[in-house]
């Protein structure tokens, strides 16, 4: 059976040169990178090259890279970390209601704490609006956090904008950039951000490493106490193996950006143009300004669970926005704030693509796609007459 892996937003396969260069610090090169002997020494090189590599995948200084265990924790880092170390000037935070988990959820907890958080609304693709945003500030504001992409719907942000105001009014702007970074080219210089967050394994490296970028001459309290790790913004001993590994994944990702950018969107268009030929499919997210490797729908009375469990059988592994919230019942809190309704919102389907996927494998996927809709919907107590008229709107527009 043919396998299809189209689920690059949850993670990647490790590259195989990445692991052979991270080999050597699992064996013979094991020493503490803070030990002053030897093998200490290689240890600390090894991350300070490392530290260089994934700084010029961004454009930033090596001084400016903060090695974490993952984008979530470099989310937290970023947000928790420059609020707790601004409070004294204001106790108010601007976020967006389409942000990953480990924002919402921290900044959930801020509000705890006694900050003010305010949920940016977007629009039907998933879009803040810079306007919508200049009227949240207050002068109590001290941090927005607003991702560069989003995983589930794969709408690019207007992170630039958003960082022109916060500059004119002093406030910092972190960007949650796991999905971007890899995938689209990132420039920390051009779109003028404080802070941003990346994961190795989104551009095949290992996981269990991130990082986050820190311009030079920003405050953040630490998320983690203990020694002297990363500047002392860190503690904890390093885990030398994924940082040397997110470095050599780095420098495969600039080499290969573009390549990758060109064959994953040409495949993405087909995969948009063939599903959109069903009836009562619809896409999620802006139709343009969108990452290149990513394709997502909804699909009408059919739930996404069903669809993931039957392309599965046939080989094909996908995502769905409303998996994570599945198992408490509820739909994807992303779908919902773009104006899904949530019976639509539970049809959730996403698609990403990788540099090892092939024409043959989206060919194989529309083939299996139509007789997957096809089943499902005469199994659904909802779906009659679900072939009748025309094919209406393609993208979901609220």
């Amino acid at each position: 059976m043919r396998k299809c892996y189209f689920d690059h937003v949850a993670t990647n396969p490790l590259r195989p040169e990445v692991l052979d260069a991270m080999m050597p610090y699992f064996k013979e090169n094991f020493g503490n990178p803070l030990s002053v002997y030897d093998l200490g020494m290689q240890a600390r090189d090894a991350i300070e090259g490392a530290r260089a590599e994934v700084a010029a995948l961004i454009n930033a200084k090596p001084s400016t890279i903060v090695f974490t265990s993952s984008g979530a924790e470099a989310n937290n880092f970023a947000l928790r970390g420059v609020a707790l170390a601004k409070q004294n000037q204001g106790k108010h935070i601007i976020v967006s209601k389409v942000e990953h988990h480990s924002i919402l959820n921290a900044a959930r907890f801020l509000e705890k704490s006694g900050f003010v958080v305010t949920y940016l609304p977007v629009d039907q693709h998933g879009m803040v609006d810079p306007e919508v945003l200049k009227a949240s500030i207050t002068r109590e504001t001290v941090v927005i956090s607003l991702a560069l992409a989003s995983s589930e719907i794969g709408t690019i942000e207007p992170v630039r904008e958003v960082a022109a105001l916060a500059r004119e009014r002093n406030i910092v702007l972190h960007t949650d950039a796991v999905a971007a970074v890899g995938n689209i080219p990132v420039d920390v210089k051009e779109l003028g951000v404080d802070l941003m967050s990346m994961a190795a394994h989104q551009f095949y490296g290992p996981k269990g490493a991130g990082a986050l970028y820190i311009r030079e001459g920003l405050r953040v309290v630490p998320l983690i106490y203990g020694g002297i790790q990363e500047g002392g913004r860190r503690a904890g001993t390093e885990n030398v193996p994924a940082i040397v590994g997110m470095g050599k994944a780095a420098v495969f990702a600039a080499e290969e950006l573009q390549d990758r950018i060109e064959h994953c969107r040409s495949l993405r268009d087909r995969i948009i143009q063939g599903t959109l030929r069903l009836p009562n499919v619809y896409l999620t997210g802006h139709p343009e300004k969108r990452l290149p490797h990513h394709a997502s729908f909804v699909v009408e009375f059919i739930e996404g669970e069903a669809m993931l469990l039957m392309l599965s059988m046939k080989g094909i592994y996908a995502a769905s926005g409303s998996a994570c919230s599945s198992k408490a019942l509820k739909s994807s809190p992303v779908l919902l704030s773009l104006g899904v309704p949530t019976a639509l919102a539970q049809g959730s389907i996403v698609f990403s693509l990788g540099k090892e996927n092939t024409v043959e494998d989206v060919e194989y996927f529309l083939a299996v796609f139509v007789e997957v809709i096809q089943k499902l919907r005469m199994m659904s107590p909802f779906a009659k007459g679900w072939g009748e008229g025309g094919e209406g709107e393609k993208c979901y527009t609220g």
